[in-house]
Protein backbone atom coordinates (compact mmCIF):
# COMPACT_ATOMS: atom_id res chain seq x y z
CA UNK A 1 0.00 0.00 0.00
CA UNK A 2 1.50 3.18 -1.22
CA UNK A 3 2.04 6.00 1.29
CA UNK A 4 3.12 9.30 2.16
CA UNK A 5 5.23 10.01 4.96
CA UNK A 6 5.91 12.68 7.76
CA UNK A 7 8.76 14.38 5.70
CA UNK A 8 6.46 14.08 2.21
CA UNK A 9 3.93 16.23 4.24
CA UNK A 10 6.33 18.51 6.00
CA UNK A 11 7.47 19.20 2.81
CA UNK A 12 4.09 19.66 1.26
CA UNK A 13 3.74 22.02 3.84
CA UNK A 14 6.24 24.26 3.36
CA UNK A 15 6.18 24.81 -0.06
CA UNK A 16 2.08 25.33 0.62
CA UNK A 17 2.66 28.13 2.72
CA UNK A 18 4.90 29.29 0.21
CA UNK A 19 2.08 29.92 -2.38
CA UNK A 20 -0.04 31.41 0.22
CA UNK A 21 2.25 33.77 1.47
CA UNK A 22 3.31 34.84 -2.04
CA UNK A 23 -0.59 35.89 -3.24
CA UNK A 24 -1.62 37.14 0.33
CA UNK A 25 -3.53 39.89 1.83
CA UNK A 26 -2.03 40.05 5.02
CA UNK A 27 -4.43 42.23 6.39
CA UNK A 28 -7.71 40.22 5.50
CA UNK A 29 -6.69 36.63 5.52
CA UNK A 30 -7.93 33.84 7.39
CA UNK A 31 -7.47 29.86 6.53
CA UNK A 32 -10.48 27.73 8.05
CA UNK A 33 -10.00 24.71 8.55
CA UNK A 34 -12.45 21.81 8.02
CA UNK A 35 -12.91 19.65 11.17
CA UNK A 36 -11.27 16.80 11.74
CA UNK A 37 -8.33 16.83 10.05
CA UNK A 38 -8.38 20.44 7.53
CA UNK A 39 -8.43 22.37 11.22
CA UNK A 40 -4.45 21.03 12.05
CA UNK A 41 -3.64 21.42 8.65
CA UNK A 42 -4.46 24.63 8.55
CA UNK A 43 -2.97 25.51 12.11
CA UNK A 44 0.37 23.99 11.11
CA UNK A 45 0.35 26.61 7.69
CA UNK A 46 -0.22 29.43 9.99
CA UNK A 47 2.60 28.73 11.69
CA UNK A 48 4.53 28.21 8.31
CA UNK A 49 3.12 31.44 7.41
CA UNK A 50 4.43 33.15 10.52
CA UNK A 51 7.87 32.31 9.79
CA UNK A 52 7.00 34.05 6.28
CA UNK A 53 5.83 36.98 8.49
CA UNK A 54 2.40 36.63 7.49
CA UNK A 55 -0.34 37.08 9.30
CA UNK A 56 -3.51 35.05 8.77
CA UNK A 57 -6.16 34.74 11.42
CA UNK A 58 -7.34 30.98 12.22
CA UNK A 59 -10.74 29.34 12.07
CA UNK A 60 -12.25 25.69 12.04
CA UNK A 61 -15.86 24.74 10.51
CA UNK A 62 -17.99 21.83 11.56
CA UNK A 63 -19.76 21.45 8.65
CA UNK A 64 -21.90 18.29 9.62
CA UNK A 65 -25.25 19.82 9.43
CA UNK A 66 -24.85 21.17 6.23
CA UNK A 67 -23.81 18.04 4.69
CA UNK A 68 -26.94 16.80 1.50
CA UNK A 69 -25.93 13.27 2.85
CA UNK A 70 -27.00 13.27 6.53
CA UNK A 71 -30.25 11.30 6.27
CA UNK A 72 -28.48 8.87 4.63
CA UNK A 73 -25.99 7.78 7.14
CA UNK A 74 -26.59 5.08 9.59
CA UNK A 75 -24.91 6.80 12.35
CA UNK A 76 -25.48 10.18 13.90
CA UNK A 77 -22.82 12.11 12.95
CA UNK A 78 -20.48 13.66 15.91
CA UNK A 79 -21.00 17.43 16.14
CA UNK A 80 -18.08 19.57 17.01
CA UNK A 81 -18.13 22.83 17.92
CA UNK A 82 -17.35 25.24 15.05
CA UNK A 83 -14.56 28.55 16.07
CA UNK A 84 -14.43 31.42 13.97
CA UNK A 85 -14.31 34.62 15.83
CA UNK A 86 -14.36 36.95 13.46
CA UNK A 87 -16.37 38.34 10.60
CA UNK A 88 -15.91 36.61 7.55
CA UNK A 89 -16.84 40.12 5.77
CA UNK A 90 -14.67 41.34 3.28
CA UNK A 91 -11.95 38.38 4.12
CA UNK A 92 -9.62 36.39 1.71
CA UNK A 93 -10.67 33.06 3.17
CA UNK A 94 -8.89 30.30 2.32
CA UNK A 95 -10.77 26.58 3.29
CA UNK A 96 -8.32 24.02 4.40
CA UNK A 97 -9.56 20.47 3.69
CA UNK A 98 -7.16 16.81 4.16
CA UNK A 99 -8.88 15.21 1.02
CA UNK A 100 -10.93 16.72 -1.67
CA UNK A 101 -12.91 13.74 -3.39
CA UNK A 102 -16.81 14.68 -4.31
CA UNK A 103 -16.43 18.21 -3.76
CA UNK A 104 -19.77 17.64 -1.51
CA UNK A 105 -17.48 18.41 1.93
CA UNK A 106 -16.80 21.58 -0.11
CA UNK A 107 -20.15 22.51 -0.99
CA UNK A 108 -20.90 22.37 2.67
CA UNK A 109 -18.05 24.46 3.31
CA UNK A 110 -18.93 27.32 1.29
CA UNK A 111 -22.54 27.23 2.73
CA UNK A 112 -21.62 27.21 6.59
CA UNK A 113 -18.90 29.89 5.90
CA UNK A 114 -21.35 32.31 4.14
CA UNK A 115 -23.46 31.91 7.56
CA UNK A 116 -19.95 33.89 9.62
CA UNK A 117 -20.88 37.10 6.66
CA UNK A 118 -19.64 37.59 3.24
CA UNK A 119 -15.82 37.34 2.52
CA UNK A 120 -14.39 38.94 -0.30
CA UNK A 121 -12.39 35.96 -2.28
CA UNK A 122 -12.98 32.01 -1.32
CA UNK A 123 -10.30 29.65 -2.04
CA UNK A 124 -9.91 25.96 -1.54
CA UNK A 125 -6.89 24.04 -0.85
CA UNK A 126 -6.29 20.86 0.45
CA UNK A 127 -3.44 18.53 0.84
CA UNK A 128 -5.15 15.89 -1.22
CA UNK A 129 -7.25 16.04 -4.70
CA UNK A 130 -8.68 12.67 -5.55
CA UNK A 131 -10.32 14.07 -8.46
CA UNK A 132 -13.69 11.97 -8.15
CA UNK A 133 -16.13 15.12 -8.55
CA UNK A 134 -19.69 14.88 -8.59
CA UNK A 135 -20.27 18.59 -7.90
CA UNK A 136 -18.21 21.05 -9.95
CA UNK A 137 -15.66 22.13 -7.41
CA UNK A 138 -12.16 22.09 -8.11
CA UNK A 139 -8.99 23.14 -5.78
CA UNK A 140 -7.27 26.00 -6.12
CA UNK A 141 -4.38 24.49 -4.70
CA UNK A 142 -3.40 20.75 -4.08
CA UNK A 143 -0.29 19.71 -2.96
CA UNK A 144 -0.58 15.92 -3.67
CA UNK A 145 -3.04 14.47 -6.45
CA UNK A 146 -3.73 11.06 -6.60
CA UNK A 147 -6.47 10.24 -9.69
CA UNK A 148 -6.02 6.00 -9.35
CA UNK A 149 -6.30 6.04 -5.92
CA UNK A 150 -9.21 3.64 -4.38
CA UNK A 151 -9.27 5.32 -0.68
CA UNK A 152 -7.11 8.02 0.81
CA UNK A 153 -6.65 7.89 4.66
CA UNK A 154 -4.55 10.84 6.15
CA UNK A 155 -3.41 10.56 9.27
CA UNK A 156 -1.78 13.73 11.22
CA UNK A 157 -0.45 13.42 14.64
CA UNK A 158 -2.11 15.73 16.75
CA UNK A 159 -5.13 13.38 15.72
CA UNK A 160 -3.39 9.79 14.75
CA UNK A 161 -0.21 9.89 16.71
CA UNK A 162 1.57 9.51 13.47
CA UNK A 163 1.83 11.98 10.10
CA UNK A 164 0.95 9.49 6.80
CA UNK A 165 -1.34 9.25 3.59
CA UNK A 166 -2.28 5.82 3.19
CA UNK A 167 -3.70 5.20 -0.85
Amino acid sequence: MPTLNSTDISTALEQWADVIAARADAESLGLVGLISHGDVLARRLIAALEKRQVQARYGALDITLYRDDLDLRKERPALRSSYLPFSTDGMHLILVDDVLQSGRTARAALETIFEYGRPARVELHCLVDRKHRELPIQADYAAFTLESAEKVRVHLQENDGEDAVIY
